[in-house]
């Protein structure tokens, strides 16, 4: 049995270009289908949120037509409900990466709040990377990349091949027009070699340790080839 940590946001709002606070959080199905995927291989999960803070779901992703139906949603939400780690998460700053097998990030836009400007989940990542330990992150999960830089200033993921939710998916959410920053945008500027699928279809990057989803149909098969990394 292996120990997997999963780093999820704090924030439940995205600020957006005008100021605007637009709720968010964890994406469900990206915490769900990987966390059933683990700990149905007899791992174990601890959850981690900066400050230990509970991280909040977005709403939206527990609506019906965000999982293909009332049945699904409500499968969702109740599998949410049995994870316990989620009522009493770890603080973000205390935990030391040498304890766990494998790491994870969640998406939501939650990421793009906290998570991209975390100094203690950066040097987490930093850790994971340069020590090899197997690494997913999925759909705005990747916004956490953003925050993994060396002394010398420069992105540790930097020459990577990596995905993340695409600027095309953003505008088709409706968002790409009112935010700060795209997520693509920046981790390319960061350095990385962003690899792009087609919206909304699963599409998973793997380089090195590093393997990365674009989005949440993206969230099982990254689990599944994150399990290989762990043998």
């Amino acid at each position: 049995m292996s120990k997997i940590l999963a780093v999820l946001t704090g924030a439940d709002h995205w600020t957006l270009a005008d100021g605007t606070p637009h709720p968010t959080g964890f994406w469900a199905e990206e915490l769900v289908a990987p966390y059933r995927a683990f700990t149905g291989a007899g791992h174990e999960v601890d959850i981690a949120t900066p400050g230990g803070a509970a991280p909040p779901v977005d709403r939206a992703s527990l609506a019906p037509e965000a999982n293909g139906g009332r049945e699904r949603a409500e499968e969702v939400a109740a599998a949410l409900d049995s994870i316990a780690g989620l009522r009493a998460p770890l603080r973000l700053e205390e935990i030391d990466p040498a304890d766990y097998d494998a790491v994870f990030y969640p998406g939501g836009h939650g990421p793009m709040e906290d998570l991209a400007v975390d100094a203690d989940s950066g040097a987490l990542l930093v850790r994971a990377l340069e020590s090899g330990l197997p690494l997913g992150v999925v759909c705005h999960g990747p916004a956490a990349l953003l925050a993994a830089v060396r002394p010398d200033g420069s992105n540790a993921f930097a020459g990577y091949r990596l995905t993340g939710f695409s600027n095309a998916e953003e505008a088709q959410a409706g968002l790409a027009d009112r935010a700060k920053w795209l997520l693509q945008d920046r981790l390319t500027g960061a350095g990385a070699d962003f690899r792009e699928g087609d919206p909304w279809a699963p599409h998973v990057v793997v380089d090195r340790n590093l393997v990365t989803g674009q989005n949440p149909a993206s969230s099982a098969p990254l689990a599944a080839e994150l399990l290989k990394l762990l043998g």
